[in-house]
């Protein structure tokens, strides 16, 4: 620091710093899921927890408060500073509401949990983790009780703030409650026209997993996917981490099976074209960051949902597929493989589930959640409460915990208040699309010929480009859409889909 620098530089300065840590700490926990060996995890806890207690007390410094407010003049008539300054504020009031103690056994407890559940997933067996889980669970508690009282918001939307800020349960109660109302009556009209409809023709494997690797790739590149900074592994669970210049997806592979990991890939990739988009004169400064996780789950679901389910990408697809795994007959049409991919089932698994019941699964687990971090229920409870609350939503049970409250590493990794953004991000996604189709007509036609360049350009001026410089998903939305989040669109595009183009 030279006294020639200004309070906002040297907060500048400072969260770059905290910038290029937390990349460290993202490639640290690709690397947990993907390549570390199982003796490695004690060690990784502790780079962790070492790795956030250094980023705790670099946001928490003494000095931080007067910057910030000295600063505030510092960046008057300049938009993107002062939204700069903005969110670091937003960081420092949640980093200085939790004891830097605390922030190090909350990354323990998360990472012994994580490879706990792995084994417990494994094996069904929900009572070998629930102790370690019971842990995370009281941790979480702990933080999200002095986040709220720095926030002035109940325990759950502090939680949540981590992930999408200003989110609040009045206002996410009245969308999920109209989709939890919409749903089950929609979905018995899909599943009646379905019924009377011819099956889909089976496609007869076995697929190889390097023939679905391959063709993965392929499709990412299609979508502008650059493998000079970035590549595809496996992992239990498909995720994409990682940085601008060295972005990690993952997916997984079901020789069974190819239709999920395609799937699994284009969405991974709709995260990693965000991750790739965002403004790199503001990377590591908290302005350059994604607005909120329900935007980034937007940008997955615009390729996946909205673009890749489409009549037009598939008709491009089949012919790619049928080459991958040296396949031909009527099976492997685009017309058979579109209906495939518009195949509504009551299914227990979430990240296999079709858009017509995916919200509500995530409405389960938020709802649950919520019970849980309020105390109002225990985890010994929890196995029986995920089953009454799927059957309420979709008339069907899991048969074990596996299928049920084990399938999802969300809670496992200390991940709560997650969840609801989900959906949010369906509900993003769609009212997204219909914009950019109405500001580009040619979308459709392009996504015929493999050409994502359509859509992806829109994306990148309405959403990508801005990072953080909108103050919420909302506003994000007002400006690319004119509207905010709302139920509408995704409804209308359920409807379309799954009951009028036939």
């Amino acid at each position: 620091m030279n006294g020639s620098e200004t309070s906002y530089e040297i907060l500048e300065a400072r969260f770059g710093q905290i910038g290029a840590l937390g990349e460290a700490a993202r490639v640290l926990t690709w690397d947990r899921s993907v390549n570390m060996p199982r003796k490695g995890a004690a060690g990784r806890a502790e780079q962790l927890a070492s790795l956030r207690r250094v980023v705790h007390e670099k946001t928490t410094d003494p000095a931080m408060a007067d910057l910030l407010d000295a600063a505030a003049e510092e960046v008057s008539g300049d938009p993107w500073r002062a939204a700069n300054l903005r969110e670091m504020r937003r960081r420092w009031v949640h980093a200085s509401a939790v004891d830097g103690d605390l922030i190090a056994a909350m990354a323990k407890a998360d990472s012994a949990c994580e490879m706990a559940w792995r084994d417990a997933r494994e094996a069904d067996d929900y009572e070998t983790v629930k102790p370690c889980l019971q842990t995370v669970l009281d941790l979480v508690r702990r933080a999200g009780e002095a986040r709220a009282e720095a926030l002035g918001c109940s325990v759950y939307e502090a939680l949540m703030d981590v992930y999408e800020p200003g989110a609040r349960t009045e206002r996410i109660d009245v969308l999920f409650d109209d989709l939890a109302g919409f749903l089950p009556g929609f979905l018995d009209r899909v599943l009646d026209l379905q019924a009377r409809e011819p099956e889909p023709l089976p496609l007869e494997g076995p697929f190889g997993i390097e023939a679905q690797r391959s063709l993965g790739e392929r499709l990412m590149v299609q979508l502008g996917f650059d493998f000079d900074a970035g590549r595809l592994d496996v992992s239990l669970h498909p995720f994409c981490s990682g940085v601008p210049g060295d972005i990690r997806v993952t997916t997984r592979y079901d020789t069974a099976d190819f239709t999920q990991s395609v799937m699994a890939v284009l969405h991974e990739t709709g995260h990693a074209l965000y991750n790739a988009g965002l403004p790199p004169e503001w990377r590591r400064q908290p302005v350059g960051a994604a607005r909120g996780m329900a935007t980034h789950e937007s940008q997955s679901l615009i390729v996946e949902m909205q673009a890749c389910r489409s009549a037009e990408f598939i008709g491009f697809l089949a012919p790619l597929v049928r080459g991958a795994f040296g396949a031909s007959g009527p099976a492997w049409s685009a017309g058979n493989l579109c209906r495939h991919y518009r195949r509504a089932a009551r299914s227990l698994i979430r990240v296999d589930a079709d858009e017509a019941t995916y919200p509500a699964h995530v409405i389960l687990r938020y709802r649950l959640e919520r019970e849980l971090v309020a105390g109002r229920l225990s985890l010994d409870d929890l196995p029986e409460a995920w089953g009454d609350g799927l059957d309420a939503l979709l008339g069907i049970r899991p048969p074990d915990d596996a299928s049920g409250c084990l399938q999802d590493i969300h809670w496992y990794s200390g991940t709560w208040g997650y969840f609801p953004t989900y959906a949010l991000g369906a509900l993003a996604a769609a009212q997204f699309f219909a914009a950019a189709l109405s500001a580009r007509p040619g979308i459709p036609d392009a996504l015929s010929r493999g050409d994502f360049a359509p859509l992806t350009g829109w994306l990148g001026e309405a959403v990508h480009r801005k990072g953080s410089m909108p103050e919420s998903t909302d506003e994000l939305l007002r400006e690319a859409t004119g509207a905010p989040l709302g139920t509408g669109p995704f409804k209308r595009h359920l409807e379309k889909r799954y009951l009028s183009d036939r």
